[in-house]
Formats: C-alpha cells, structure tokens, sequence
C-alpha cells in the first residue's frame, strides 16, 4: 500500500493523501508527505528529536492539530524534521515524536503557512485510514 500521493497542486496551496493500516500509522504518513514540501526531506539526519503532545475534540481535528503544531515545530525548534513516531494514540490525544535536524537554507523547498480545512477529508478505509490534506504555502 502507498503511503501517500501529492494531488493536483493550486499556486496558493497543496494536496495530499496519505494512507495507513492504523491511526499511528496515518498520523505518521501524513507528517512524512507535509515535509516533502517543506524540506529535501531525504537529507535530513533524525539526529535531533522534539516531544509532540496534541489534544483535539475528535480524530479529524487531532490530524489538523498535529500537522499544524509540526508546522509550528519548524518555526519554533527551528528545525525540519524527517522521522515521526507516534507512541499513543486514540481519538482525542497523541504523544509522539518528530527527529530531525536543525534548519539549513539549502535544504529548505516550501514554506507551508497552514493547514487548511479545503477539501479535508479523514476516512476510516477497508485498508485502514486516509486523509485529504491540503496547505496554504
């Protein structure tokens, strides 16, 4: 099964798809295909990792709330991140882990502003989950 697929691209936003057999594995899918657009993402080291700890009200909103606060990651660690492992997950809270390395210009691509409810769609699948996500950049 793909992990994810870019659909078609606007000037002002991005679309993805991504996919997994379980919740953890759709969580991570989705945070690996944002940071193809925000990095080379397959030159960043895991060398660095950052606790990530998001509440929400329903799944649908946890995704959003996760991709939004490694966007803010980015900013905040000053850092761009090619690993994720989610350690707990359930349909209102996660504790996970982003490992990366510290931003480096050259290896920068999109900056993405936010995530966006455009098009978004969390479904539960025959094969496990998929997520439509688009983002403002």
């Amino acid at each position: 099964m793909e992990k994810y697929r870019f659909l078609d691209e606007i000037t002002s936003d991005v679309m993805f798809e991504a996919y997994g057999s379980n919740l953890k594995e759709v969580f991570e899918n989705a945070a690996e295909a944002m940071f193809h657009i925000i990095c080379k993402i397959d030159q960043i080291r895991p060398e660095k990792e950052v606790k990530v700890e998001v509440k929400a009200d329903n799944t649908e909103d946890l995704m959003i709330n996760w991709l939004q606060y490694l966007i803010a990651s980015v900013d905040i660690e000053e850092m761009f991140f090619s690993k994720f492992k989610i350690t707990e997950i359930d349909d209102k809270h996660l504790i996970g882990y982003a490992y990366g390395e510290p931003i480096s210009p050259e290896k920068g691509e999109t900056v993405v502003k936010a995530v966006t409810y455009h098009q978004y769609k969390f479904e539960k699948t025959e094969e496990g989950y998929k997520v439509r996500v688009s983002f403002d950049i």
